[in-house]
């Protein structure tokens, strides 16, 4: 028979248990948190963690400040005409001057100026058309897709620098029209890109979704496909910004780019050349700019391809 005066001890913390146990409104506390983190935030992070990419990045950056802030603070303008002519670098002109007498510093930030701007409009204006160019294409296939690629395939076969030799020299040296022309000839490089990534995404579930809720062809093309190509598409773009920068040296080199009295890296490379042997400063210090620039842009975009690959919308930290 049990004794009703022995209680019976309950093992430490037994009491706590049941006190949860009996309150169910009552949560326990969590010991470990989950959180996620959005494409964008893996992609960043992903990037920062390249280092020859953060390396080419900040390059950029302080070429860019070089060129649009240096002219605010740097005495002399492009179009300044010192009495020292043919000078060497030195404290009063460290990139030397010219035959006439300009200060090559200065002409080295405006022509740096115009370089970025027509490597930047290329690669936007070739990008956007042959986005929309390709993912309309890659949507629809058929005659539609045939169509749209044999015409981005005449383009792929003119001679490019011939072409826009051409043009460009019809435009009349004006910067925009340039890199319009240029932009002209090189958005089939980029519908063939896009129209590529297209085709695998339509076949997606969520396009599948999309449709059977009736959305517009439309909508799923620039609402749902073009966001998820976005990466592909990106690094076209930084890709086309180097393209665009030594394209237009090219040009200008030939004398079919840029015309005086404004100037770009090109030109003043071009100027230059007779001038190698007696004036190296003229030829090396723009060209030095030249390449800074294309070979940042192409490791800030292996940066960002390794970044975008593989594509995921959330992870777990």
């Amino acid at each position: 028979m049990r004794d009703e005066s022995t209680t019976e001890e309950l093992p430490t913390g037994a009491d706590s248990r049941l006190d949860v146990a009996t309150k169910p409104d009552t949560v326990p506390e969590r010991e470990f948190t989950v959180k996620e983190r959005s494409q964008a935030q893996v992609v960043f992070k992903r990037f920062l963690q390249h280092r020859l990419a953060m390396i080419s990045l900040v390059v950029f950056i302080l070429i860019v400040l070089f060129a649009y802030i240096g002219p605010l603070v740097w005495k002399f303008t492009p179009g300044y005409i010192s009495e020292d002519n043919s000078a060497p670098p030195s404290g009063t002109h460290p990139f030397g001057t010219d035959a006439v007498g300009h200060d090559t510093l200065a002409q080295v930030m405006r022509g740096t100026q115009i370089s970025l701007q027509i490597s930047v409009l290329i690669a936007i204006f070739a990008t956007i058309v042959g986005t929309i160019w390709g993912s309309i294409a890659g949507y629809y296939r058929g005659w539609i897709d045939t169509v749209l690629m044999r015409i981005a395939d005449l383009i792929l076969t003119l001679p490019l620098l011939a072409v826009a030799a051409v043009l460009a020299h019809q435009v009349g040296g004006t910067w925009w029209l340039i890199a319009v022309v240029i932009a002209g000839l090189y958005w089939a490089y980029v519908s063939r890109v896009a129209r590529g990534v297209v085709l695998s995404l339509r076949e997606k579930e969520f396009v599948e979704a999309s449709k059977a809720l009736g959305a517009s062809d439309a909508r799923i093309i620039f609402r749902h496909l073009v966001p998820n190509a976005l990466g592909a598409i990106i690094v076209n773009l930084t890709i086309l910004v180097s393209i665009g920068i030594l394209l237009e040296t090219a040009l200008s080199f030939i004398g079919f780019g840029v015309q005086p009295p404004d100037t770009s890296l090109g030109l003043l490379v071009s100027n230059a050349q007779t001038a190698v042997d007696t004036r190296p400063w003229l030829f090396y210090f723009p060209g030095v700019f030249i390449i800074l620039i294309a070979l940042t842009i192409n490791f800030i975009g292996d940066g960002l391809r390794d970044a975008f690959d593989p594509q995921q919308t959330k992870v777990r930290a």
